[in-house]
């Protein structure tokens, strides 16, 4: 499973980029509102950090203007996935784009049946937000074991489920043990998984054995 971190600072970006354990980077708007930022260039640096996905956004809602702001994003990098809104316009948008060749991450997806559109619009990844299906008291993890079922019976379908709106570990685990593809996670949920009592526990007590032993190794 790969790893993507949903965020547009550039310095968790790089961070996360150092310990090899990053795959991809998700943005949207609220995002790139919260970082400051321009948002052209901040794509183009976090393309130059990250060799995989990285995922930039259209700002429209209609197909024309969609394609023409997908097309330019697409220019910034070969490694910039556009993201478009699981809406008619979308997918047409999706179609053509993938048609070219650019990667496509289709977002906003709430039902396995919007995943299949996404996978016959030729999506190289499909979003289903759990988060968001769990706030309403539905079951988010069920949609993404519904999806991965789905593509598995269709081989000649090369879309990824890159679960998105992940707000725990558990989220993490339950994408791994169904055998989703990706998972996008805020950077303090994928910092979280190193996070054990037992680990803390037990490095203590190597830590003060060794110094008892009055060694250094350096």
């Amino acid at each position: 499973m790969k790893f993507f971190v949903d965020t547009a600072d550039i310095n968790d970006i790089r961070d996360l980029a150092s310990t090899g354990l990053l795959d991809g980077v998700t943005t949207n708007p609220s995002l790139i509102a919260k970082s400051g930022k321009q948002f052209l260039p901040l794509i183009e640096e976090i393309c130059g950090v990250v060799d995989g996905p990285v995922s930039a956004e259209v700002a429209s809602t209609d197909y024309e203007t969609m394609l023409k702001e997908g097309k330019k994003l697409a220019a910034i990098a070969d490694n910039v996935a556009v993201k478009v809104p699981l809406t008619p316009a979308g997918l047409k948008v999706c179609k053509e784009l993938s048609d070219a060749g650019t990667m496509v991450n289709v977002t906003l997806c709430f039902s396995a049946l919007q995943a299949v559109l996404a996978a016959k619009a030729g999506a190289t990844f499909i979003s289903p937000f759990v988060g968001r299906l769990d706030d309403l008291s539905q079951d988010g993890m069920q949609l993404i074991a519904d999806i991965v079922q789905i593509y598995g019976n269709y081989p000649e379908w090369y879309t990824e489920v890159l679960v998105a709106s992940v707000r725990h570990p558990v989220h993490i685990l339950e994408s791994a043990k169904l055998g989703a593809d990706v998972v996008t996670c805020p950077p303090a949920v994928i910092k979280g998984l190193y996070n054990h009592p037992l680990t803390d526990k037990g490095l203590a007590t190597f830590v003060d054995d060794w110094k008892k032993t009055g060694q250094s190794i350096l």
